[in-house]
């Protein structure tokens, strides 16, 4: 089976291309295309592969564009860095996804989904107009559930916390919210996790197992030699480090230009 990656960060393609080779060597990938026009220009010249793995967001736009311009047959697995929005409309039209970092059993199982469909034939239709509908309908609803305030705990006292004046949210026993203003409050929930449901993932980001960050807080991000960054808050949160992994640097990086 010839695959085809179409993924803007070498490091992540590079990545998924050994844990392909590792999970299914059957499986050859036959090029890696970084870009939209790059994958437009490749299409226009190249039959179709067996399977294509497709990042969602490239740099010079989303890889539906490519899909509304060619007529392909083959599966596609996408790969997103967000867990959101109309992910079942891909299952419903017999392609699957992945979430970044990609998990190997995910990968082996998403993988054998396509070679059953090739195997059989099957034709799988991508109706990207009606894709991006489901998107935008449930963009635009989720953004009506995201918390708007949290309420702080404060030497016994409670105090409403506006989310746009949060600056990060942390564990050390328990959960914390700190401002902008480094103002800090116990939060009542049990684990981040609860609280990054809560969030909006446009704004937030899960940095780590303590750290949950917003987006307007980041003053800067230093890479490290071992491939991790460091990110520096702004003032007065500034003192503190946050350390981002060399699986999530990729994605924290896209996730600061959206």
């Amino acid at each position: 089976m010839n695959a085809l990656i179409i993924e803007d960060e070498k490091l992540v393609a590079l990545e998924l291309a050994a844990s392909i080779a590792e999970v299914t060597p059957d499986v050859r990938i036959i090029g890696t295309l970084g870009s939209v026009k790059t994958a437009l220009r490749w299409f226009a010249e190249n039959a179709e592969p067996d399977l294509i793995f497709a990042d969602i967001q490239l740099a010079d736009g989303v890889s539906f564009r490519i899909f509304e311009q060619f007529q392909l047959s083959c599966p596609v697995i996408f790969t997103t860095a967000y867990n959101e929005y109309a992910i079942q409309a891909f299952k419903a039209n017999g392609v699957d996804y992945l979430l970044k970092p990609v998990d190997q059993d995910e990968l082996s199982q998403a993988i054998a989904k396509a070679k059953a469909l090739v195997k059989a034939k099957s034709s799988v239709a991508l109706d990207v107009s009606k894709l991006l509908e489901a998107l935008n309908m449930s963009a635009n609803a989720g953004r009506n559930t995201y918390k708007e305030h949290f309420l702080g705990n404060s030497r016994n006292s409670w105090v409403p916390v506006k989310v746009v004046d949060v600056a990060y949210f942390t564990r050390d026993q328990l959960n914390f919210l700190v401002t902008n203003a480094c103002e800090r409050f116990i939060v009542d929930y049990d684990t981040l996790d609860q609280i990054e449901e809560l969030l909006d993932p446009h704004v937030f980001y899960r940095a780590n197992r303590q750290f949950i960050i917003h987006i307007g807080a980041v003053q800067q991000v230093k890479g490290l030699s071992n491939l991790k960054l460091n990110v520096k808050l702004k003032s007065p949160n500034h003192q503190l480090d946050i350390e981002v992994s060399r699986d999530k640097a990729p994605v924290f990086k896209k996730w600061l230009e959206k």
